[in-house]
């Protein structure tokens, strides 16, 4: 069926609407048309032949239709409805699901408000930490079941997407992007994948290169019945969509860096961390976040040759903004170590958390003691461990695994920040003597409140990775803590001030 002879097809969905609906809208890309219902969301591929795609035949577009209901259910399978056919009867009536000849494919979806997809969210600044948590989570959940592919990614996959988005630059230079900084580019990139092969394959032959989203930006994410949904992943290439999870992540990290500023793109990055525990796909972030930006450089360049005014302004400034992004990722600063210690109750998570964003690119990467107990012992972080998690073997087991991941962090050129009760004094020794192998700056911090607002604190917590009761508390307070070497941080006080106070100890 040629591209041309869709017109009908395009016109009845156009017109198509179920009882009760309005005329349908539609939503057009270069690949596909969608066509909203009041009630649900058709969507037809474009018979088009193109350099990463074949939708040109009936059965290519059936089988691609197919594909996207499978990979797409993974993350969000109520969204989903199923593949439909568009038929023609004797009388050349079309309809879905009806009689005679199948004329084309759509797949149908749950319709849902424009306005709650998640770029629209992020500007409008109505997103909170709990809801950036919640899409970590369903960004993990979704890499927990998706197909391992040691067939694809690696060193083989990446080099491909360094030449591809060359490739895809280069009809906008010199009009719109800068024919030194692409050639500078891929000069880098390849520089930072040979620096990164041994760790990019040990990923891939430990099942970490999966059938992911691929296409993981802010405009695929919608808020479904209250809940974050990923949808439009990549069915049309394997090699696009199977690839490191932390390259998949890195889209959406760059995202909220780019579209709701570095906190938010931090307390994703951390919160993927504290549920997966995968600290080794920190360490190629940096060419991760750089290829996700080329991507966006020439998409935008490409959009800009078909627009028009400010529009077309817009575009070719956002095109050399993410080209100029793609380069800084992977020039990052140096590291450095933060170590945030105090009682419990005391606020040294929401410390770390929060000065995390101002270490690091897009954040430090945050290690918990908290976390790293419950991955130990093999339970869910926000399972409540039995008595044998807390003893004291266990417990120095947690710290020298804190202190490995950071080394390993600070090796690998990312900033770390430790957060444990760190109690005892050869536990911030230790911490301190970490910075000190790496040859890097360390700063410690330990966080003071009163013991009956620290209690408060505890009992009002929900859904935390923390244990600790008012009693585990009442505990800790009979603790000789020896001499306290790390500035102090009265933490009483409101959350913005003693953030302040926290920045203020750090020079940031």
């Amino acid at each position: 069926m040629a591209a041309a002879s869709q017109s009908e097809v395009i016109a009845f969905l156009t017109g198509f609407a179920a009882p009760g609906d309005q005329p349908s809208e539609r939503i057009e890309t270069h690949i596909s048309i969608v066509f909203l219902t009041g009630r649900s969301a058709f969507k037809l591929k474009k018979a088009v032949r193109l350099s990463f795609l074949d939708f040109s035949t009936l059965a290519a577009r059936k089988s691609a239709c197919e594909t996207e209901l499978e990979v797409n259910r993974r993350a969000t399978p109520g969204l989903y409805v199923g593949v439909r056919a568009v038929t023609r009867d004797d009388g050349g009536v079309l309809a879905l699901d009806g009689a005679g000849e199948v004329v084309d494919w759509v797949v149908e979806m749950r319709r849902f408000d424009q306005d709650s997809l998640y770029d629209r969210l992020v500007s409008q600044g109505v997103l909170h930490r709990a809801d950036i948590h919640a899409l970590a989570e369903a960004v993990c959940a979704l890499h927990r079941v998706a197909p391992p592919r040691p067939d694809q990614g690696g060193v083989k996959g990446l080099a491909w997407v360094i030449d591809t988005n060359r490739q895809a630059m280069l009809p906008a230079v010199p009009a719109i992007l800068d024919a030194t900084k692409v050639e500078a580019l891929a000069e880098t990139s390849h520089a930072a994948l040979a620096r990164f092969a041994p760790v990019l394959e040990a990923r891939r032959e430990a099942g970490l290169v999966r059938w992911c989203h691929g296409d993981l930006h802010l405009g695929n994410i919608c808020r479904f019945e209250g809940r974050p949904a990923l949808f439009d992943a990549i069915e049309f290439s394997e090699t696009i969509a199977c690839i490191d999870v932390f390259y998949d992540l890195a889209f959406l990290l760059m995202d909220l860096e780019r579209k709701g500023g570095r906190r938010m793109a931090a307390w994703a990055l951390n919160h993927y961390l504290d549920l997966t525990g995968d600290f080794g796909g920190v360490e190629p972030l940096p060419l991760f976040l750089s290829a996700r930006a080329a991507i966006r450089a020439h998409v935008c360049a490409a959009m800009a040759t078909s627009a028009e005014g400010e529009r077309l302004s817009h575009l070719i400034n956002e095109a050399r903004s993410y080209l100029d992004a793609a380069l800084a990722y992977l020039a990052p600063p140096a590291p450095r170590l933060l170590a945030v210690g105090g009682l419990s109750g005391s606020g040294k998570s929401r410390m770390g958390r929060e000065l995390a964003p101002f270490l690091g690119v897009p954040g430090a990467a945050v290690v918990r003691s908290d976390s790293l107990r419950k991955h130990l012992m093999g339970v869910a972080i926000h399972e409540k461990l039995r008595p044998e998690g807390y003893t004291a073997e266990v417990t120095e087991r947690t710290y020298r695994q804190l202190y490995d991941t950071c080394a390993a962090l600070l090796a690998a050129g990312h900033s770390a920040v430790a957060d444990a009760v760190f109690a005892k004094p050869e536990q911030r020794a230790a911490i301190e003597q970490v910075a000190a192998d790496a040859g890097t700056r360390f700063d410690g911090l330990w966080l003071e409140t009163p013991p009956e607002l620290a209690a408060l604190r505890i009992a009002k917590r929900k859904a935390n990775v923390s244990d600790a009761t008012p009693e585990v508390l009442e505990h800790q307070m009979t603790y000789d803590l020896g001499a306290i070497t790390w500035t102090r941080v009265d933490s009483a006080p409101p959350k913005d001030q003693t953030l302040a106070a926290g920045r203020a100890a750090l020079g940031v």
